[in-house]
């Protein structure tokens, strides 16, 4: 070890742990796939968790997070016995040691010896069976037991192989090769455990994302208990004690908690025996997690914790400490005290049917969550849970769970629940969290804020979102309460007012954390970062909450007045559409031919497009709607679709049915409100977005959810919506919108937080939106701004680079310049106009007496030119202020007014600048989160990518026949063709081009392996084969619908006969009988992660459902010779097309250059995977051939495969020839040993 590096060095074994943990987890799934009995114990799991409605997940799926479990529980009890041993904690060395300890022992060859005494002793023994053995003698410690249990640590009942153990003994036992030392020692004289909370954060991705693990930082902890647990002692008193933290993560609430009672007891009986003290601390803390994991590190915190503060300096000799933990979901075991009649008031465990983990201890469970404390501390989770039984089994027992919820709201009303309510002389328990604000401001936190937490006395609300809390990205709130009926009429707030400048050094002196601290008991204090206040109780008891300060909240209700609100104007305010599966639906618009797309479809609307008065679509859904919006599913979107028809029949409909179960098609969008889409005219805008973008459509698109709209009602002229649209787009509208909108955050420090308040995302809800205040619309001068910029932004369509390739390849170089040169002035005209309308609805609004305005044209502006520009750069030249504004937007400060404006417009700004010193409105207003950022790609950057796609759109054309080819025969055909020469040399930016190697570099950012083998990674092969079950079981429910003659609709003369109606029917009924006997219920397949993928762009062309996106797909591995460039086919060839082409080039290699059978065999992959599909679409006598050419292939594969003397099985475990021989040498040594 270093002798400059600490003795634990926490990142080193977090990346190394982080590098080992795929390993065991790919270990422990060969190793359950070849054990029988294992593989069945999983399974019966599974059905047993099914059944109780505990998951909805695929089998696959489900496997694979117990699995990961499994492996982190391995590789943490090696860690725990390495701290113990390395900290003389052990009797002797078990696993390994350093070199040299500070006995001046060889302690890791004292572990070695023992391993090889262990082996003479068991010669037939393996290394799985040692640390298994070695895990069973430890357990028999009374004081280490529980963490060991063999019921509930998941390790007993999922093993690793004997590889996996040697590997996880190398790992422990490894030397640092340039000191000699071991490499990972855990020697801590102080014996500090913080380095397991970050294995808990960060050890495994999937866990982290799955449980949204997050550890809650020491300075917002200890926060937190000052007023929850402190006051508590005070009130209750220190014996009998109880608190709990049901969300208790790595332990960091129940540790401090237990040293400060601990202390206590210490100071207040000096001379009762510490082991009791330390027992007494002990009965204190209670907690639950549902992730195994968690409970094992927090137990072995404190267990640590307790034996330091008892003395004890042997495992052995420890006393047996009791710790009341348990793992287990808290929004689901034990009882719910607050029962309204939701649900089971009992909790999960009340009822003997449902179904219990193995890692789960019921008992114990209903013991902690079967009583109430006198504080409950935490930090939940934020997340929304995609499983769907999970999610309805929070609906059932919280009523809080409204709409599309996050956690954070059951857990607010389970916090409250486990809380002592206030009963006779029994006073009220304290309840403190941190959680996200999310609640404040969108929809589902409504029934949460004005049905819950109105009848609990919230005492504190502190408003966290503007401090620097590492790597909490989501904003957050601090709520303090406790349990009893409101006893004040006011509520102790703290109010933001700008966020934290920069990461500080220490995040507990952040300086806007450092004024919370300091100011939070001084009531009516403020300084630049919050405001505090004791608000009228009445102000939280409606929903959304506004924790705006330093004036913001009077101003917001200067501008609304007594204005109409909004939704008195309006018809509707929402989504155009929820497709409820996106990536099914839609595909980039440029690449509808390669995706074989349906004819029937709309441009999509997305948020994140529609940005300064401009409208823009990147991709393209099937529409299965007539113009009148009643559902009409032609034969080719059926088709489309029926790859995802399970997935997509297994969404579920507001009825808390399937789709297929209520009777719905699967090709149905979600929701499709029928008169909002009927009515062309929609003022779309932007869902998520640092600042407000409204943009008027005319019809014919689909907006999805983050792109809602707004309808006025029908026979509203246009100059109305245009006139509407000004008022929604200027600064003052984005200022109230940010004091009633949820603020997400963003990219930006602190891991998601933005260090400016102009970085902020924030949500624009239809809810919100209703209660904006709207001055008369028919004003003529608002109407002709909004109109002037409109116009404006209609014309940068068309000088855009791609319509530049498309219009002329002749003088590309004049048009493009021209067109730059356009855009340019018409982005400033567009800056110019903004500024007139921004400073005139000032004035509507009443913020100044008069309009401060041009009104005629005002000269262009550059960015950093505007009024608020000039000023920020003056307050930052003198050192007041500090931004990135001007750096982030690649504009100039200023601090000069120009001098080659008009003399007029130059005054102009002098008065503007004038108010906003002056003005306390105006310069609220007047700020970079309020002013339009006008933010975009540079030219060039939308150049190099128009000719990016101009290049491949060519290649594509050229590729169309149903034959393969290489991407140097492709090449030499692009030489042919002089507007291509000309581009290729534009995207390089020289006349010197390489087209083979530019062609190959274009074509595999834009192609995926036809062979799903060469496309996914070997551990995600299940989900695959997961979704070919799924196609044959829908073939075969097809085949049944056939058999009874109900595969397509009874038509619509024959419906009218009541008999012919009655018989089809019958014949339906009959078949979908036939179809639960022989075929069940089809489960829905595993949906794949970025992981999965061999490639990233693999990830990112096929998404979650491997649905095709690409405009060419490969077959790697089939380089004809003399050619090693990619072999590649046009993506859009049909199944029958690309089986063609396919057999030709097998045919060639085979016979034509003489390759041997295992050089052919990806080749007879990719025919292997395309049989069903040709049978499925291609089986009709094929007028040419006089064949079925899916009964063909299959024939010509047999036949190969036969000549070959290759089986089926050697194509289903055909992997790529990169991992072929590592995979291969493993999987044959892993069954030589199991």
């Amino acid at each position: 070890m270093h002798k400059d590096l600490p003795v634990i060095n926490r990142a080193t074994l977090l990346k190394n742990l982080q590098n080992l943990l795929p390993h065991i987890e790919k270990d422990i799934l060969a190793y359950s796939e070849a054990n029988a009995e294992l593989s069945e114990h999983l399974q019966s799991e599974y059905r047993s968790a099914v059944e109780a409605e505990r998951t909805a997940e695929h089998f696959v799926s489900w496997r694979e997070a117990q699995i990961t479990q499994a492996a982190v529980a391995w590789v943490l009890t090696c860690v725990f016995v390495r701290f113990l041993e390395d900290n003389g904690l052990l009797t002797e060395p078990v696993l390994a040691g350093s070199v040299r300890d500070v006995q001046g022992r060889n302690a890791l060859q004292q572990a070695k010896e023992r391993m090889v005494a262990y082996f003479n002793e068991n010669p037939t023994f393996e290394e799985r069976h040692y640390l298994l053995d070695m895990f069973a003698e430890l357990e028999k410690y009374p004081v280490i037991a529980e963490l060991l249990d063999h019921r509930h640590n998941p390790l007993w009942q999922i093993p690793v192989s004997a590889d996996g153990a040697k590997r996880l003994i190398d790992f422990f036992q490894k030397i640092d090769a340039d000191s000699g030392e071991i490499l990972h020692d855990f020697t801590d004289q102080e014996w500090d455990t913080r380095f397991l909370g970050d294995l808990y954060q960060d050890l495994s991705e999937s866990v982290r994302k799955r449980y949204a693990l997050l550890q809650t930082p020491e300075f917002v902890e200890s926060f937190i208990l000052d007023y929850t647990l402190e006051p508590a002692i005070q009130t209750f008193g220190l014996p009998g004690l109880r608190l709990i933290d049901p969300t208790c993560g790595s332990g960091h609430f129940l540790l401090t908690t237990f040293e400060r009672v601990f202390n206590q007891w210490l100071k207040r009986e000096p001379g009762t025996n510490t082991r009791e003290l330390a027992q007494r601390a002990l009965d204190v803390v209670h907690g639950t997690d549902i992730n195994p994991y968690a409970i094992a590190i927090c137990r072995f915190r404190l267990l640590i914790a307790a034996m330091k503060a008892s003395g004890s300096t042997k495992i052995k000799e420890a006393p047996k400490f009791k710790f009341n933990l348990a793992c287990g979901d808290s929004l689901l075991h034990g009882r719910r005290f607050e029962w309204q009649g939701q649900g089971i008031q009992g909790g999960l465990l009340d009822e003997e049917r449902k179904h219990v983990y193995e890692v789960e201890d019921p008992e114990k469970l209903n013991n902690i969550l079967g009583q109430r404390y006198h504080v409950v501390v935490g930090n939940p989770p934020y997340i929304t849970v995609k499983d769907k039984a999970l999610n309805q089994a929070y609906r059932d027992k919280y009523p809080t769970c409204h709409r599309k919820y996050s956690l954070g709201a059951p857990f607010t009303e389970r916090f409250f629940d486990l809380t002592l309510w206030s009963e006779g002389n029994q006073s009220a328990g304290f309840m403190g969290m941190i959680t996200a604000n999310s609640f404040m401001k969108r929809e589902f936190g409504k029934k949460l804020i004005e049905e819950y937490l109105t009848r609990k006395d919230i005492t504190h609300v502190v408003d966290t979102s503007g401090a620097y809390i590492p790597e909490h990205g989501t904003p957050t709130v601090i709520l303090f309460g406790r349990n009893q009926t409101p006893r004040s009429d006011l509520v102790r707030a703290v109010l933001g007012i700008r966020g934290e400048p920069g990461i500080p050094e220490d995040a507990a002196f952040g300086k806007v954390w450092s004024s919370i601290v300091e100011l939070l008991s001084a009531p009516g204090s403020e300084n630049e970062f919050i405001s505090v206040v004791d608000q009228p109780r009445a102000s939280f008891s409606t929903h959304p909450w506004s924790v705006g300060g330093g004036g913001a909240t009077d101003l917001k209700a200067i501008i609304e007045g007594d204005h109409t609100p909004l939704s008195a104007k309006v018809t509707a305010i929402g989504f155009g559409a929820i497709l409820g599966e996106d990536e099914a639906f839609g595909v980039p618009t440029g690449k509808l031919s390669a995706c074989r797309f349906p004819k029937r479809r709309r441009p999509l609307i997305e948020g994140d497009l529609l940005r300064d008065w401009v409208l823009q679509s990147a991709n393209t859904v099937l529409f299965p709607y007539t113009p009148e919006i009643a559902l009409e599913v032609d034969s080719e979107q059926e088709k489309y679709l029926w790859p995802l028809r399970v997935q997509l029949w297994g969404r579920n409909t507001f009825g808390k049915l399937s789709y297929k179960d209520a009777g719905r098609h699967y090709a149905e969008y979600h929701q499709i409100p029928v008169e909002r889409n009927k009515q062309p005219l929609s003022i779309g805008f932007a869902f998520v977005s640092t600042h407000n973008h409204f943009v008027l459509d005319r019809g014919g698109k689909v907006f999805k959810q983050s792109a809602p709209v707004i309808k006025l009602p029908l026979g509203v002229a246009d100059a109305d919506h245009i006139s509407l649209l000004g008022l929604l787009n200027s600064s003052t509208a984005c200022f109230w919108m940010k004091q009633v909108f949820h603020n997400k955050g963003g990219g930006g420090i602190g891991g998601g937080l933005a260090s400016e308040e102009w970085e902020q995302f924030y949500e624009y809800t239809g809810t919100g939106l209703k209660g904006f205040p709207v001055i008369d619309t028919q004003d003529t001068n608002l109407a002709a701004m909004a109109s002037a910029l409109e116009s404006l932004a209609a014309k940068l369509p068309n000088l855009s680079p791609a319509v530049c390739l498309e219009r002329s390849c002749d003088d590309l170089k004049g048009v493009i310049e021209r067109a730059q040169s356009e855009e340019a002035h018409v982005w400033k005209m567009m800056v110019a106009l903004q500024e007139e309308l921004d400073w005139y609805v000032y004035a509507l609004y009443g913020l100044t007496d008069t309009a401060i305005c041009c009104f005629d044209e005002p000269p262009a502006l550059k960015l950093g030119e505007r009024a608020f520009e000039i000023h920020l750069a003056r307050r930052i030249a003198t050192g007041e202020v500090e931004s990135t504004w001007f750096e982030r937007h690649g504009s100039t400060p200023i601090t000069e007014i120009p001098g080659h404006w008009p003399k007029e417009y130059q005054a102009l700004v002098e008065r503007r600048l004038q108010i906003i010193e002056q003005n306390r409105w105006v310069a609220l207003v007047e700020q970079p989160e309020y002013k339009r950022r006008w933010n975009h790609d540079t030219w060039e950057d939308r150049l190099r990518a128009a000719c990016r796609d101009w290049l491949l759109s060519r290649c594509e054309q050229i590729c169309q026949l149903p034959a393969l080819q290489t991407c140097a025969q492709l090449a030499d055909l692009l030489r042919r063709d002089v507007d291509a020469q000309k581009v290729a040399k534009l995207y390089c930016g020289s006349d010197l081009v390489d087209l083979q190697t530019l062609v190959s570099e274009l074509v595999e950012c834009d192609s995926v392996p036809h062979m799903a083998s060469a496309r996914f990674k070997t551990e995600a092969m299940p989900k695959f084969r997961a979704w070919q079950e799924t196609w044959e079981k829908q073939r075969l429910e097809d085949a049944i619908d056939v058999l009874h003659g109900v595969a397509e609709p009874l038509p619509a003369d024959d419906a009218q006969d009541p008999e012919k109606q009655a018989a089809w029917e019958l014949a339906k009924a009959r078949a979908e009988l036939k179809k639960k006997e022989q075929v069940g219920d089809i489960a829905v397949p595993p949906q794949y992660k970025p992981v999965d993928f061999r490639k990233t762009s693999y990830w990112s062309l096929r998404g979650k459902l491997d649905v095709p996106k690409e405009r060419f797909f490969s077959l790697p591995g089939c380089e004809k010779g003399g050619d090693s460039t990619l072999v590649i086919g046009w993506a859009g060839l049909n199944h029958l097309q690309r089986a063609q082409a396919i057999a030709a080039w097998y045919l060639d290699r085979k016979e034509g250059e003489g390759w041997e059978a295992e050089r052919l065999i990806p080749m007879l992959v990719a025919l292997d995977e395309l049989i069903p599909w040709l049978k499925q679409w291609h089986n009709e006598v094929d007028p040419e051939f006089g064949e079925r050419m899916g009964d063909y292939y299959e024939a010509f594969l047999l036949e190969e495969l036969r000549n070959l003397e290759i089986t089926r099985a050697d194509l289903l475990s055909w992997q790529p020839a990169a991992v072929a021989g590592k995979r291969g040498g493993r999987k044959k040594k892993v069954a030589e040993q199991n």
